[in-house]
């Protein structure tokens, strides 16, 4: 089909969803509301429904007072159930899919339902809207001259008791509509593979006579292919393999760590990333703008948002707000009601709004993963802010890193203890330390209080890791793949210690 045509065709798609965009813009909370109520209408004859008598629910009070918030551990017997093929247990309709995931900060398996409702309007319709925001922001665009590299989980579905379970993004292409399959490399065949260093060197194979336009894919996993991809091809730039490469729809994880890499293998100043926040749970915001680092939260993908102020997080004061209370600035943990019968769930993710009008947030970490051992309460976009800063003036590149807290010890004072993996190294270790130390009290407040004079703390340790440390931990840990993650920040030392006992292995 020629350009002008796909374009065209985009363009009236464009316009007939801006429509439905535009009314979440303006009236936000009473789109919010709305769903909320025809979520419990739809379940309400659930046994979940009956259980909370969903039918006689009128009132957002009401609601928060009959049903408490939830955690995976919290549902994972009626997840159980399901998975055994039982229906109406916490969505009317039958549940096919369970997404699995390690999740970050233990090595359960975690698996997530995933309806019909949840696979078409949640994370089928975000995939569409992204584009459509996309070509909206960029009318020269040339996607659709050729295909879009996705790289996704290293799991193959698996079937039990009539249920299908799998990486979500597994999922995702084995239900992928046929335009998104004719439109995107590799095939499903080896996108579904399950050992990941075979899979990554099929992809290699398939992808570098391809005409790529697009990249979709975790910042950390996409750059290990593309680095395989220029290895294989003996070039420096991405773009003399691809010349009409324009784009890279990336999320997952911080992108802040790898950003000059990137800017290295793909040298133009017009290139375009467009970060998303997804999980196994849903899709929930989009960047809508050009160079931007702010994400729309999208209202109207079958989830009622509620969040819970990170100030009063796991005490007796918590409190849960809807989107209507929250505040700009303030960092919440998020709490989901979805469309696939997750009803007041903690997902575990921490986000911050930088805009009420419309609602656009920043991920800032999660809520297992900080550093909040003497009252510091480091999180990961600290982290993250701070390495970018320093790096930047020390010329050091960073492929991964994780923290964790020295604990005081008669009359030694507390620390933190960082492992740092670098692509290229800064050339004065201690010089890097001072700044990086100084960039974290610069972001973080508390943390400097505690630093003061090292009244609390002392000032950080730091340890260059072996190449490939944290790929032979994931290894190790059968965690290589798309959509596993180095945990970055723990208030426990049982990363690191692995970490570092490895780290002395040749």
């Amino acid at each position: 089909m020629p350009i002008p045509i796909v374009n065209s065709i985009a363009s009236w798609f464009l316009k007939k969803r801006f429509h439905q965009i535009d009314l979440f813009l303006k009236y936000p909370n009473e789109v919010q509301n709305e769903l909320l109520f025809s979520l419990l209408k739809f379940a309400k004859d659930t046994e979940i429904g009956k259980q909370y008598d969903f039918a006689s629910i009128k009132a957002y009070k009401e609601f928060t007072e009959r049903l408490p918030v939830v955690s995976y551990e919290d549902v994972q017997p009626l997840i159980e159930r399901s998975r055994q093929g039982e229906q109406n247990i916490f969505w009317p309709r039958p549940i096919k899919w369970f997404a699995k995931s390690s999740g970050t900060t233990n090595s359960k398996s975690k698996f997530i339902p995933v309806s019909t409702e949840s696979l078409e309007d949640c994370h089928y319709a975000a995939s569409k809207d992204l584009l459509c925001m996309y070509l909206n922001n960029n009318e020269n665009a040339q996607l659709f001259t050729g295909k879009s590299l996705r790289l996704g989980g290293s799991k193959e579905l698996y079937k039990e008791n009539g249920t299908v379970f799998g990486d979500l993004s597994a999922i995702l292409i084995d239900n992928m509509p046929f335009w998104a399959e004719f439109s995107s490399t590799p095939s499903s065949k080896v996108s579904l593979m399950s050992e990941w260093e075979t899979k990554m060197q099929a992809i290699v194979e398939e992808t570098i006579e391809e005409n790529v336009t697009s990249l979709a894919g975790v910042p950390s996993w996409m750059l290990v292919l593309l680095n395989s991809v220029l290895d294989k091809t003996g070039k420096d730039s991405l773009f003399d393999i691809w010349p009409n490469l324009e784009v890279y729809f990336h999320g997952g994880v911080s992108f802040n760590p790898y950003i000059e890499q990137y800017r290295s293998i793909l040298p133009k100043k017009d290139f375009k990333y467009y970060e998303i926040y997804n999980a196994s749970e849903g899709f929930f915001a989009i960047q809508d703008q050009n160079y931007s680092g702010d994400l729309l939260l999208m209202l109207d993908y079958g989830i009622f948002y509620e969040f819970i102020p990170m100030d009063t997080y796991g005490t007796k004061e918590q409190k849960v707000i809807p989107l209507s209370d929250v505040e700009l600035g303030k960092n919440y943990a998020v709490v989901i009601t979805t469309n696939a019968g997750l009803w007041r769930y903690q997902i575990g993710d921490t986000i911050r709004f930088v805009s009420l009008k419309p609602h656009r947030i920043k991920v800032s970490g999660r809520t297992k993963h900080h550093i909040n051992a003497f009252g510091e309460e480091l999180i990961i976009e600290n982290a993250e802010d701070a390495l970018k800063k320093v790096c930047k003036r020390t010329e050091a590149e960073i492929v991964d890193y994780t923290a964790a807290p020295i604990f005081m010890s008669g009359r030694e004072k507390g620390a933190h203890e960082w492992i740092i993996e670098f692509k290229t190294p800064p050339k004065n270790m201690s010089y890097f330390e001072e700044l990086f130390d100084n960039a974290l009290k610069a972001l973080n407040s508390d943390y400097e209080a505690k630093r003061y004079n090292n009244m609390t703390l002392n000032k950080p340790t730091i340890h260059c890791a072996r190449t490939n440390l944290f790929y032979d931990w994931l290894k190790e840990n059968d965690k290589l793949g798309g959509q596993h993650k180095v945990p970055r920040l723990s208030n426990s030392r049982d990363y690191i210690e692995e970490l570092l006992q490895l780290n002395k292995q040749v």
